[in-house]
């Protein structure tokens, strides 16, 4: 289970990770996250930027070195990561990494109500997202390839996870595809039906009674 921490915001994380590499001031981290790719990796919500910066020297996970004048621009602050924030860095990874928990992607959302298409329209819809999957696939293949060849491995192994779920996604898509083909999805009758006649078939309606009553 996630530990509650005194600036929980993966902002949080991504900031660390930037200081641990120089002193940089906000300005700086936020050119950095944004070159090395850090709002593709988790949801950044750069208004909160100078928040977050605040909170982390408030806790003693950053330190401010110096503020800086470069010409009629803003006074700005440069800030280091303190030993504290690295430790912090370093167990907000291990939780990360070694703790799985419940995402909830919004395909998974709409397969959950599948059900009030109509058949046929869904392995349409299915058909598309396929598509377009074999299309984002093949375009992931290409640039981690064209990366690897510039950046070591290690510094690439998110955008590896990232293809094989899409190449996961894609081969089970494939798979439930071939049952609406095939006509073996378990219940693809009673579901036809239901949406030509409107009538829900008796064990289904025995379900959703036998479900929707609390114990």
């Amino acid at each position: 289970m996630a530990k509650r921490r005194k600036v929980g915001n993966l902002l949080g994380l991504a900031v660390l990770s930037v200081l641990g590499q120089r002193p940089m001031h906000p300005y700086e981290i936020a050119s950095a996250l944004r070159g090395w790719g850090k709002d593709q990796d988790m949801a950044i919500k750069w208004g909160s930027l100078y928040t977050v910066v605040r909170n982390l020297d408030k806790h003693g996970f950053i330190a401010e070195v110096e503020s800086v004048r470069e010409g009629r621009r803003p006074e700005r602050t440069v800030y280091r990561i303190t030993d504290a924030g690295r430790a912090e860095m370093a167990d907000w990874a291990r939780e990360l990494i070694g703790d799985p928990e419940p995402e909830f992607p919004r395909f998974r959302a709409g397969l959950s109500v599948l059900s009030v298409l109509h058949p046929d329209e869904a392995a349409e819809l299915l058909r598309g997202r396929l598509s377009r999957l074999e299309g984002t696939v093949a375009a992931a293949e290409e640039t981690l390839a064209g990366h690897l060849r510039q950046v070591p491995r290690l510094f690439l192994v998110e955008a590896e996870y990232d293809l094989a779920i899409l190449r996961a996604e894609a081969a089970w898509i494939r798979a439930l595809l071939a049952e609406f083909d095939s006509g073996s999805l378990p219940g693809l009758t009673e579901w036809r039906r239901f949406h030509e006649t409107g009538e829900m078939p008796a064990e289904l309606a025995e379900l959703a009674e036998r479900t929707g009553t609390p114990d």
